[in-house]
């Protein structure tokens, strides 16, 4: 049986980078004797015009079949006036399928400009709860207005959350350098960040093998710009997450480069860490950096789920064509070059065909 991908093409400019990463992904996956069946499903504004939905019933119906897939970005503030203020189509499908852990790398590419030329770490963000207003209420919304002067936001964090996303850090720490640390905000946030921080020392002693330390959130931010290199994995709240995650990502070179997974324990989403950038589509400038690795990042999960070394050389032939490409000055123009998307994604997959 092929392994079947769903593959969601989104807004903006999500139709030029997805099949740059889906083509590069399918010559990859020749090399690596993996029959990868393409499931394309309608998501987004052209879903809104051909059947009237964002996220039509029948592509989640499909989802349920499916381990995996590709999710490209989504410009939901461009969507008619009655879709607006719903949830967005990722945030329905993250909701739908518990994906509680995002992970999102950082690293700087050979050849690619960067701020810091010393970065290599992964943020773990939970990805269920927190102060996201779309992810905390049985119903209605986190964010509320008793008066029209006065918003109120609720702020959800777990002992069960919390320890869960900290096993995942944990767990991909001894894939990796070793070393965990756990950023919060403990001195102010007593309650809330102070039992994300106790959960995950906790699921710490389990881990005797890995180091633990700690850092408050706004000295993290100090610190990555600082001396990004001294890190390895960190675990923190969404909130958290999701600022650091873009603040390393323009450390090491753009936010072009922030890939992202996002996983329950049965199932994975990629999904670039950037949007839809729509006053760019159409262009063939855009950069599918991101999303390129975020497909990688699945494939390795897919390996990890079912013990299969033919994920992990799918993915370890995507980077190593990409770093290849990258290190010979062939970039897309975010990043100093003058490539173009698709050409971009011909020059990887001429390098995988070569291997």
């Amino acid at each position: 049986m092929p392994l079947r991908i769903g593959v969601l093409d989104g807004d903006g400019i999500g139709p030029e980078i997805v099949p740059v990463a889906v083509d590069i992904a399918t010559a990859a996956a020749t090399h690596a004797d993996l029959d990868v069946e393409w499931v394309p499903l309608a998501m987004g504004r052209s879903a809104i015009d051909t059947l009237g939905d964002p996220l039509p019933p029948a592509t989640l119906d499909a989802l349920d079949d499916l381990d995996c897939w590709i999710l490209g970005p989504h410009d939901s503030a461009g969507y008619p006036d009655q879709f607006r203020g719903q949830l967005t189509p990722g945030a329905v499908i993250r909701k739908r399928y518990g994906l509680y852990s995002n992970l999102r790398p950082a690293r700087v590419y050979p050849g690619v400009p960067s701020v810091s030329g010393a970065i290599d770490l992964l943020i773990v963000r939970e990805n269920s709860e927190g102060l996201y207003a779309d992810r905390n209420m049985a119903v209605g919304s986190g964010e509320f207005m008793p008066t029209p002067d006065v918003a109120l936001a609720v702020g959800v964090i777990t002992r069960a959350a919390s320890e869960r996303i900290a096993r995942v850090a944990f767990e991909q720490a001894r894939r990796r350098k070793k070393h965990v640390t756990v950023v919060h905000k403990a001195n102010v946030l007593t309650m809330t960040t102070g039992l994300f921080r106790a959960a995950c020392y906790d699921v710490a002693g389990d881990y005797p093998d890995v180091t633990v330390d700690e850092e408050h959130v706004d000295a993290m931010a100090a610190l990555l710009v600082r001396r990004a290199g001294d890190f390895d994995v960190l675990v923190t709240e969404n909130l958290f997450g999701d600022i650091l995650s873009d603040l390393a990502a323009e450390l090491a070179g753009s936010l072009g480069l922030a890939a992202s997974i996002n996983t329950s324990d049965c199932k994975a989403m990629a999904q670039a860490a950037h949007g839809a950038a729509p006053d760019i589509a159409g262009r063939d400038c855009a950069n599918p950096v991101a999303l390129i690795e975020s497909t990688a990042m699945l494939f390795d999960w897919w390996a990890q789920q079912f013990d299969d070394d033919r994920g992990r050389d799918l993915a370890a032939t995507i980077r190593a064509a990409l770093t290849a490409t990258l290190d010979a000055g062939e970039m897309t123009p975010d990043l100093g070059g003058s490539t173009g998307t698709a050409e971009f994604g011909r020059l990887i997959r001429t390098r995988i065909g070569a291997r």
